[in-house]
């Protein structure tokens, strides 16, 4: 396969996770023929330089890719700025990237899924996301991938005619909505994409995907997705800076290569139906809420002690 998309890994203060996340990628069937790009983050806190540098020790002897670039960060840029900048800069350079954080692990068909989709779909205006993480939806007429409206970003890739499109300005984005539009941005309101627009806005979040997200669905973009995920995230334990402890998004990861692409440009109703029931029933009834909530407060106490 020529044309490989550089690969971009964003990285903090999580050693563990850092490490399963390099060591899957490692098995990826396309990882030799890839150059890997790593950004380390700067510590935020005094409490974070410890973990920081564990990180930098693991990722300066990484191997089994065709190439491997360190890039430390002395300051705190913090995720959102990090991703945004990091994403810039390998754009720029090779108009296309492949995206990953430190704490997502891949099947060993996701390289070859991101470069066949970006290869596939380089010329289509409209494509302007390809996602890797698909919730655990229950159907079984759904093709092996297809087009929805919202962008996942747990392991994801795009092209410079794309990501031009990214409008970082809240305000700019926000005044673009009206309640049509925030019905469709929130998937019917089965999901809270808009209030995670409104609670950046607050000050309340800094996250750089929300706002990709909407400046894709502002200009009329779609994603393409697997019907079965190629990666599962394994940072929802309390680790991650925008993530809680819960399971509700865990997936098996697909064994089996992706093969087969959509030809209609155009979301799929039957996936979006089977996405909108995923996301009514995800949290379960009350019970099943309630043990939930202990299960996450009983983890938080157990792991500050």
């Amino acid at each position: 396969m020529q044309n490989l998309a550089p690969i971009a890994l964003f990285v903090y203060n999580r050693p563990q996770h850092t490490a399963r996340t390099l060591q899957f990628l490692q098995q990826n069937e396309l990882a030799a023929q890839s150059h890997l790009y790593i950004f380390s983050d700067g510590a935020k806190t005094a409490a974070d330089r410890e973990k920081v540098t564990e990180v930098r020790k693991i990722i300066k002897k990484v191997e089994g890719f065709k190439s491997v670039q360190v890039v430390e960060s002395k300051a705190n840029a913090g995720l959102a700025n990090a991703v945004i900048t990091g994403v810039t800069q390998l754009i720029e350079e090779y108009d296309q990237v492949i995206v990953f954080e430190d704490d997502l692990i891949t099947s060993p068909h996701t390289l070859a899924y991101f470069n066949n989709a970006l290869n596939h779909y380089r010329e289509e205006e409209k494509v302007m996301h390809i996602g890797a993480y698909m919730y655990p939806l229950i159907a079984d007429d759904l093709p092996q991938s297809f087009f929805y409206r919202a962008a996942t970003s747990w392991g994801w890739a795009t092209w410079g005619r794309a990501w031009k499109n990214f409008e970082p300005d809240i305000d700019v984005l926000l005044k673009q909505f009206d309640k049509k539009k925030r019905a469709a941005f929130s998937i019917d309101h089965k999901m809270n994409f808009w209030k995670q627009m409104q609670e950046f806005k607050k000050g309340k979040n800094n996250s750089w995907a929300i706002r990709w997200y909407a400046s894709i669905f502002l200009k009329g973009g779609i994603t393409l997705n697997p019907s079965q995920s190629l990666v599962n995230n394994i940072g929802h334990d309390g680790t991650g800076v925008h993530s809680g402890i819960n399971d509700i998004y865990n997936v098996i990861i697909n064994p089996k290569q992706i093969v087969e692409f959509p030809t209609v440009i155009a979301e799929d109703p039957i996936a979006y139906q089977a996405i909108k029931r995923f996301l009514t029933k995800r949290k379960g009834n009350m019970v099943t809420r309630v043990r939930r909530f202990v299960k996450e407060k009983l983890t938080q106490y157990f792991s500050k002690k």
